[in-house]
């Protein structure tokens, strides 16, 4: 299992939501020139390690542009057709970027990515009246403080300073923005009704489990005190949380019975890997990432050898439910992967990522499901 996109948290994390990555836009999804940071990697002169501007965004369609060409020249000497998958005068993110809208949906401003019309899965789960929710850790503190901080500042709200000021919403802070790759989208954020009805607390991810109103489809993430991160938080604090989640659901048999856990990580944090990369297209993939599916019809220590990365959940989710891939340039376009015997990691049909079904024998649950 692989991260997505060659980069951080932010676009990770969008992957993960839409199978595509972001651009700065006129907020209607009208392609503009950034007012932040274009990157130019080049390393600066006299130096091999130091970027020209470690800048947030590329025009990764022009090949004249800085560090695009070599990129470009590198898929096309593949030998297997690996596009860019960049459109004209688009600029793409690359690093990490708040969203346009605040926790509780009031416009960002600033230097945000502007609000993003590109299709997410929640919008076509809602297409299909199949319920879903993204749950986020400090979700309610962090609404708390955006609206402070947007009735002290309209123009500028400062979620730092509303926590300062209201210490007793201060967790609001570590919640991950950049995690929820829905807080991009306008369809979901602009809409209250649709926004409190996906957009939840993970006190109510534990809710929804023990009352058995679990969504069909439920993303948690922790806040960045309980995510692992070394700068904010340690391993175990993540492992007590995922912990937390499982307790919860074992104590419901018969949700258990019917519910697959997939628990995995936003990206390898720079630790070096030997495994096998597939490159995909102008963003990714990256290196690979532990990866852990739980369910009744998973268990028993087995390894799974195929390849995918995060747009794989995607994938899983598109066929359990019948859903067509996203857009036509998403990532879950590609086929699920085709290979040699003795050889599972590389695929014979490049580019291709797996859904994720070949993990599962539903044919024969280790754990017999729960009947009453």
């Amino acid at each position: 299992m692989h991260q997505a996109f060659h980069g951080g948290t932010g676009g990770n994390h969008f992957f993960l939501g839409t199978g595509d990555d972001a651009y700065w836009n006129d907020g209607k999804g009208n392609p503009t020139v950034p007012t932040v940071a274009i990157a130019n990697p080049n390393p600066v002169s006299g130096t091999v390690n130091q970027y020209t501007v470690d800048g947030n965004f590329s025009e990764c369609a022009n090949a004249s542009q800085p560090g695009v060409g070599p990129i470009v020249s590198y898929l096309n000497s593949l030998p297997y057709a690996a596009e860019p998958n960049c459109q004209p005068q688009h600029y793409y993110m690359l690093n990490n970027i708040n969203p346009g809208y605040l926790p509780n949906g009031a416009l960002a401003g600033g230097n945000n990515l502007p609000p993003q019309t590109v299709k997410t899965i929640g919008d076509a789960l809602i297409a299909k009246n199949i319920s879903w929710a993204y749950y986020g850790g400090a979700y309610n503190d962090a609404v708390i403080l955006s609206n402070e901080a947007v009735a002290a500042n309209p123009t500028n709200p400062n979620l730092s300073a509303a926590a300062v000021a209201d210490p007793a919403h201060a967790l609001g802070v570590a919640y991950c923005q950049i995690c929820n790759p829905f807080q991009y989208a306008t369809s979901i954020m602009a809409n209250p009704n649709v926004r409190a009805a996906h957009i939840q607390d993970t006190a109510n991810l534990i809710s929804a489990i023990k009352n058995t109103n679990l969504p069909a489809v439920s993303f948690g993430k922790p806040d960045g005190l309980l995510d692992g991160h070394p700068q904010s938080s340690k391993i175990d604090l993540f492992e007590a949380y995922v912990q937390n989640v499982l307790d919860a659901l074992e104590a419901n048999p018969k949700l258990k019975a019917e519910t697959a856990v997939i628990i995995t990580w936003d990206e390898a944090g720079g630790y070096w890997d030997s495994g096998y990369i597939q490159s995909l297209d102008f963003f990714g993939d990256g290196p690979r990432i532990p990866f852990l599916i739980l369910s009744p019809w998973s268990t028993g220590g087995k390894i799974y050898h195929n390849y995918g990365d995060h747009v794989s959940i995607l994938k899983f989710i598109e066929r359990n439910w019948n859903l067509k891939p996203l857009t036509t340039r998403s990532r879950d376009n590609l086929p699920n992967p085709t290979y040699a015997n003795g050889n599972k990691y590389v695929p014979t049909n490049s580019p291709a990522i797996s859904d994720l079904f070949d993990a599962f024998d539903f044919s024969n649950a280790v754990n017999i499901p729960y009947t009453e």
